[in-house]
């Protein structure tokens, strides 16, 4: 009796064969894209409820309820924004890499990098752009007190670099994951020279 036909030594093939196929990433990664998704449709909704239980619309001034009110404007539509993106890109990690390709995990961590920078970089672009504006109007121009990253006191150069800033990140990210597909590619088609 060979070795191959024997269970006792062959059991644990149709997983070493699933890996193999980079199904073993692809479907994680997709699920990780809806998970990421959905929470940015939570994030809205749970940034209402924080307000709600702070009571800041019983004792917050009409000033600080209309600024809550754009504020969470702009997360709801950046967050929508964010949704539209994980989602899409959900189904676009599979053409990442196929089952015949003998270097499936670099494809697909680098489809993950390049979705991950195009989030971040629309969020610190059109986000971080529309909260300075906000914190600008509403703080008189003084939104240190705020002490986030989108946010800074010099609120009108803020206004211009966020979406500069949320540019270099998406092509910084784009830059970084082509190099990892273009390497990915280079060794499956050597490998099969």
């Amino acid at each position: 009796m060979r070795m191959k036909d024997n269970k006792f030594f062959s059991f644990f093939d149709p997983v070493l064969k699933y890996i193999d196929t980079g199904k073993f990433f692809r479907e994680p990664f997709r699920w990780l894209y809806a998970i990421l998704a959905i929470l940015n449709l939570l994030t809205p909704i749970i940034l209402l409820v924080m307000a709600i239980n702070n009571d800041l619309f019983q004792y917050g001034g009409g000033r600080m309820i209309a600024a809550f009110i754009l504020v969470w404007l702009v997360i709801a539509f950046v967050s929508w924004l964010g949704f539209q993106i994980w989602w899409n890109r959900r189904e676009k990690v599979y053409a990442a890499a196929t089952a015949h390709d003998d270097f499936v995990a670099i494809p697909v961590f680098s489809h993950f990098i390049q979705t991950f920078g195009e989030w971040a970089g629309m969020f610190v672009g059109i986000g971080g752009a529309l909260l300075t504006l906000i914190a600008a109007i509403f703080l008189n121009g003084d939104a240190s007190m705020l002490r986030l990253p989108l946010v800074g006191s010099g609120a009108l150069i803020n206004i211009v670099l966020h979406p500069i800033y949320g540019f270099m990140i998406v092509v910084v990210t784009r830059v970084i994951a082509e190099t990892f597909r273009a390497l990915a590619a280079i060794a499956n088609n050597t490998k099969k020279s």
